[in-house]
């Protein structure tokens, strides 16, 4: 019985990585569920079991949520553009599923993007994800000595769902100073829990490696130093808008049974490439846990 279920979410796995690497594609019925080597006549029935959604409506908040940060984190595209990239026909249908949605049009997104909705509407879209993600294993791990990094830094603190307007000044800030993410690593440092018993204690430092002096440019932003030392590494591919996974499993699995002791300093994760620069399913994250 354990082998059939592991089989049976492996096949569902493989049904949501191909949807996230086609979305530009037609992802007809008879395609998806020949993916898994299921009958069509019950695979819709099958996937909205699994995963609390519909392939349609999956496929639909993958698709929106690329063209979300398109629209918040770069400049490059128009939003015709991000439309017929989101599959839809017309620019007008794209303005009003975003709406619909988010509550904004997708230009006012653009200029001012009011996060808590956005949070809200993909939840279903993270939980489904969540259900059949990977598990990690003692070979997933790696113990490094990590040289010294300094760091630039931008403070987030406060609630989560103000996390995105953070990026946001973040990303804008590290253009104007040329630390592109190709040559200045990007870390994130988790200073509380991903969720706090209150929202206003939610403390995270987004960090850009550098060694040129920092000019702020009307930011607030810091000079610090991620120290080096042992660290277990755990590399996460795919879905690293949610770490918490990752770190859990080294925290709570991994470390107790190492014999090894945390140092004291907060676990973080270093950025090796970032959504939507690269397709979701080709995100890589590296989370560090430092050790004695």
């Amino acid at each position: 019985m354990k082998a059939a279920l592991e089989n049976y979410q492996a096949r569902m796995r493989r049904v949501l990585d191909y949807l996230d690497r086609h979305l530009e594609s037609d992802l007809d019925l008879d395609t998806v569920s020949g993916v898994a080597a299921f009958s069509k006549f019950h695979f819709h029935r099958q996937f909205t079991a699994a995963f609390g959604l519909s392939v349609h409506r999956y496929v639909q908040l993958a698709r929106l949520k690329r063209a979300s940060h398109w629209l918040a984190y770069t400049d490059g595209q128009s939003v015709t553009e991000i439309a017929m990239d989101a599959g839809y026909d017309a620019p007008d249908a794209f303005a009003r599923a975003f709406r619909q949605r988010f509550g904004q049009s997708p230009s006012s997104f653009r200029n001012s993007p009011d996060w808590e909705p956005w949070l809200a509407a993909f939840g279903p879209l993270d939980r489904a994800r969540s259900k059949l993600m990977k598990t990690f294993t003692t070979d997933d791990v790696t113990i490094r000595d990590v040289p010294p990094t300094r760091v630039a830094i931008m403070e987030h603190r406060g609630s989560p769902a103000t996390l995105g307007a953070t990026i946001q000044r973040f990303i804008a800030w590290r253009k104007k100073a040329g630390l592109h993410p190709s040559t200045s690593p990007t870390f994130t440092v988790w200073r509380s829990e991903r969720r706090p018993a209150s929202p206003a204690d939610y403390c995270t430092d987004l960090c850009v490696a550098t060694e040129q002096p920092i000019e702020a440019n009307g930011e607030q932003i810091k000079a610090g130093e991620i120290p080096g030392g042992r660290c277990a590494v755990l590399r996460v591919i795919g879905n690293t808008d949610n770490l918490e996974p990752a770190a859990l499993y080294l925290y709570r699995d991994w470390l107790p049974a190492s014999g090894e002791e945390a140092r004291d300093f907060p676990i973080y994760c270093q950025r090796l490439s970032l959504f939507p620069e690269v397709p979701e399913h080709e995100a890589v994250a590296q989370v560090f846990l430092p050790l004695k």
